[in-house]
This record gives C-alpha cells, structure tokens and sequence, in this order.
C-alpha cells in the first residue's frame, strides 16, 4: 500500500479514536460519580437527551462514565500480556538452552486451553466487581500467546549475525534481547497489540455482559448494553450509544495499528542495518 494509504488509514484510526477516548479520559471528571434514577425507565427527552435506561439512569451519564472501566481494564490487561509475553517470549528465543527454553514457555502454555469466559466467571465468583481481578484474569488468558508469537518472531533476530556480533563484542545480553531482538520483533508485536486489544475489549465486555464481571449497577458499557438489551426497540439508544463507542474504539485501534506498522518496520530494517555497517567497517 502507498504511503498515503497508510496516512490515511493511521488518520482515520486516529479520528475514530477520538470519540470513545476522550469520553473514556474525561467524562469520569465532568459527570456526578452518584449517577441518580431521577427518571422514568426507558424515557426519551425530559432532559435527557440520550434518554433513560431501565433504571431511569440518563444514558449520556453512563457514556461519559462507563469508558473507563470498559476501555481502561482492556487496555491494562493487553499492556501487561505483552510487557509479560514478550520477556519470556524473547528470553526463550535468545537463550541457548532447550531446557531453559521450555522452562520458560511450557508453563505459561498450561493456560492455552482455558476458555476466557470460564476463567473470568471463576475469578468473577471470589472478587465479584473488582476491576483489577478482570485485569489480571484477561492478561493471563493473553500471555501464552503473545509469548510463543514473539518467541517465533524473533528466533531469527536472535541467532543471525548481528546478534552473534554484539555477543562478540561483548554487549550485555540485556542490549542484545532489548536493543536488537526487541526492536526486530516490534513491528509484530504491534501488530499483535491493536488486534489483542480489540479481542479484549469484547472479552470483558462478554463477561459484563453475561454477569461475569463488573456490578449489575456499574455504568461500564458492556454492562449498560447487558441490562438494556430487552428495550433495544423501545429505547434504542441506551443499547447503540455504548454500542457504537466500543466498536469505534475496536476499529480505531486496529486502523492505527495498521497505520503505524510500516513505520515501526522501517525503523526497525534501519536500526538492523546501520548496526552491520558499524561493524562491517
């Protein structure tokens, strides 16, 4: 694709981002954190310019309050999956040892099979509403396959002749995983990240949806969606306007990955490159 394809496509992630992340970021500081049932279940005006959902909440309220949770324990799941899975992913492919290898991927493996929603229902039973339980249910559930796709990506980087060289000259194993292996496999786990994040989101607003996850009373989206499925014709918009902000920031994420993903390659085959004409000379 054309340079400016890809312009527009990081431009058009970007802009749906927009949207969903700002009501994400601030609406928490621009609502009451006591949403009040002042209205009549599932009316539309009076003052509401979303309407009510069946609790009488104004949805516009709940918009403006829900993304973080909905957005932030996505988010902070995925984050910590690959800051996990790509140490032991890259520890396992730079390290010359087949025991060592399996000592670090075979464990986290155990946790392939699990299905998500099992995992979270379970976790959901002893921490019910805790945001950080959901958070660290889902990166779990992330971290096997973040670590054998990194650990894939980057057997290359880490036996080819700039690794060798850098291990000749002496440079600490951290500069070799971190400063080449790492910035080999970046463009991947970039990749990986925007679609990872996308999964999460569905994953937790799944279990919201299904009362796995946050409080039947909780203004996260999933959970809004959850409760006022029943009056999706009567009320429309309590059901599509959280709808409509978690599918823009699924796409949003997925574009902007896309987008960037040339530049992250390129900086990457630069960095490669300027490394062996350092030490061709």
């Amino acid at each position: 694709m054309s340079a400016g394809g890809w312009t527009r496509r990081t431009a058009g992630g970007a802009l749906l981002l927009v949207l969903p992340v700002t009501a994400a970021v601030v609406g928490p500081f621009v609502t009451d954190a006591d949403i009040l049932s002042d209205g009549m279940p599932y009316a539309v005006g009076d003052g509401h310019p979303l309407g009510t959902d069946g609790l009488g909440r104004d949805v516009l309220t709940l918009v403006l309050r829900g993304g973080a949770s909905a957005l932030g324990v996505a988010c902070a799941a995925v984050a910590m999956a690959v800051a996990v899975g790509a140490m032991l992913g890259l520890a396992a492919a730079s390290s010359r040892s087949r025991w060592l290898d399996d000592l670090l991927m075979r464990p986290v493996e155990l946790l392939l099979p699990l299905p998500s929603l099992l995992v979270i229902s379970v976790v959901g039973v002893g921490w019910r509403g805790h945001p950080v339980a959901v958070t660290l249910a889902v990166a779990a559930l992330n971290v096997p396959a973040v670590a054998r796709l990194l650990r894939a990506a980057a057997l290359d980087a880490a036996s080819g002749p700039v690794a060798e060289a850098m291990r000749l000259q002496g440079e600490s194993s951290a500069r070799v995983l971190f400063g080449h292996v790492g910035r080999a496999v970046l463009p991947v786990a970039a990749a990986d990240a925007g679609t990872r994040v996308g999964g999460a989101v569905f994953t937790v607003a799944a279990a919201n949806f299904l009362g796995l996850g946050l409080d039947p009373t909780s203004p996260d989206w999933g959970v809004v969606i959850a409760s006022s499925r029943e009056a999706l014709f009567v009320q429309p918009w309590a059901v599509l306007a959280p709808t409509s902000m978690l599918v823009m920031f699924v796409v949003g994420v997925n574009l902007l990955a896309d987008g960037l993903l040339p530049h992250a390659r390129r900086a990457g085959r630069k960095a490669t490159t300027g490394r062996r004409a350092a030490w061709n000379r």
